[in-house]
């Protein structure tokens, strides 16, 4: 008995450490938000985050412009999944390549619909194009100050008394 709950549980854990590093096609099923997605492939569904970018919360300014620049670029399509592993908060994170090469995280920064996080990033190329971004002011960054979604906070609504 023990031996074979070991083996279910290696075979569980296997599928995923076997395709972090390696490059796989998928079926977007859903865009929840600009960086969050469902995405089908070996007979399952995975929800991913885009990996160094954070779009803003779609309660936020352009995080509906956001989630609908994602659902055009990535809906019901193919997209090749790179690097699909977990990161330090436990979410599973990958690149997301359209079928022209594209990088979906490079569109929404140049977009200026995204940012990218702070701290150490894979994609080092993703720091320019959201200077370029800034300086042109594309989208978010024709607000006079955005706030990056990990320190929004919902507006909290009226308390009645």
């Amino acid at each position: 008995m023990r031996l074979s709950s070991t083996i279910v549980g290696i075979l569980l854990v296997v599928p995923v450490q076997v395709l972090a590093g390696t490059e796989f096609v998928a079926r977007v099923l859903t865009v929840h938000e600009g960086d969050h997605l469902t995405i089908h492939y070996q007979e399952r569904n995975q929800t991913v985050a885009l990996r160094d970018v954070d779009c803003p919360e779609l309660k936020q300014p352009y995080g509906k412009q956001a989630k609908h620049a994602a659902a055009a670029y990535l809906a019901n399509r193919d997209v090749l999944v790179r690097e699909l592993k977990k990161d330090q908060r436990g979410r599973m994170t990958a690149d997301i390549l359209l079928t022209d090469g594209r990088n979906i995280a490079h569109e929404l920064v140049k977009e200026g619909l995204a940012w990218v996080q702070p701290g150490e990033v894979h994609d080092p190329v993703l720091k320019d194009m959201e200077e370029l971004a800034r300086a042109s002011k594309h989208g978010l960054w024709s607000e006079p100050d955005p706030i990056p979604p990990w320190k929004w906070k919902p507006p909290q609504p009226a308390r009645r008394n």
